[in-house]
């Protein structure tokens, strides 16, 4: 008896175990990008473009990854391709002044099209890249990153002076400017560095949570970030956690499908995997007026 009680239990707890490790890993994506959304938002730039520089550093890091057989030259493509697009993204809405939702938007829409149309051209299939072998990607180097740079962000936020200054594009850039800093800058370098995480959090979808890139694979994660980010009030670490909230509800769907509650007919699939989105709007809607957005955040900047 006692020897079966301990075999259980072991059983219980090396599935407790596996199902923290499956939280954490659903959860790099999120992270990583919402850590890039909280540095461009903390500076005073809105990013909703967060899905678009996923989708396209996806795409990317699996490209590369294929042909040269090496998942950090994936990666570092992946973010390269994404820090791209921002530079697009940061010249409309910093020195043109475009509506930030608007340019976010049709970041998004850009990135929707033109991947598919570059996987067309390449591989043969808007579909997907072909498959990469399990040697030739990541194992678990993007766990461990998204794991400490919220608290490296954090750290560098409260302590440094280039962390003080992206705050205070956020919130004081009047202050800021006549201070001799120049804040469009400041805001251009949190901006692309916010991007390039958001196309590490899509390397981590293609080359680490799978094997390829296949199409639409983001599915909502970058918005899911942003909701993680509102719900983080903004901050690094409560951020972090914000990200492993939506993770323990990604991981519960998955093994939840085919899971039954009366009689013999399974709950449908479909059902099961919209419970991330459920969860977002939930979310949302318990942090609308609790969280204090920076003041000049999504207002461009003019000099007095």
């Amino acid at each position: 008896m006692e020897l079966d009680e301990k075999m259980k239990s072991g059983e219980v707890l090396e599935i407790l175990v596996q199902f923290t490790l499956s939280i954490i890993r659903v959860s790099t994506p999120l992270i990583l990008a919402a850590l890039g959304g909280l540095l461009s938002e903390r500076s005073g730039v809105i990013n909703i473009a967060l899905e678009g520089l996923m989708l396209l550093g996806a795409f990317t890091s699996a490209m590369v990854t294929y042909y040269t057989h090496s998942p950090w030259s994936g990666a570092l493509a992946g973010m390269s391709a994404s820090i791209l697009l921002s530079t697009v993204y940061c010249f409309s809405v910093i020195e043109l002044r475009a509506n930030q939702i608007v340019a976010g938007t049709a970041i998004n829409l850009l990135s929707f099209g033109l991947v598919p149309f570059l996987s067309k051209i390449i591989f043969g299939s808007a579909g997907s890249t072909p498959g990469i072998p399990i040697a030739e990607r990541f194992r678990s180097a993007p766990i461990w990153f998204a794991l400490i740079l919220p608290f490296m962000i954090h750290f560098w936020m409260k302590k440094t002076p280039s962390g003080l200054w992206v705050q205070f594009a956020g919130e004081h850039p009047q202050a800021l400017n006549a201070a001799g800093l120049r804040v469009k800058r400041i805001r251009w370098g949190a901006v692309l560095l916010g991007g390039a995480l958001a196309g590490l959090g899509g390397t981590s979808l293609s080359i680490l949570l799978s094997s390829s890139y296949s199409r639409s694979m983001t599915g909502g994660r970058g918005f899911m970030a942003l909701a993680a980010l509102v719900f983080g009030k903004w901050k690094p670490i409560p951020t972090l956690f914000a990200c492993l909230l939506f993770g323990l509800v990604d991981a519960s769907q998955i093994r939840l499908q085919g899971v039954t509650l009366w009689g013999t007919e399974p709950v449908p699939v479909q059902l099961i995997q919209i419970l991330p989105y459920i969860m977002t709007i939930v979310v949302l809607a318990g942090a609308v007026g609790k969280s204090r957005p920076p003041q000049a955040l999504g207002l461009p900047f003019e000099k007095a």
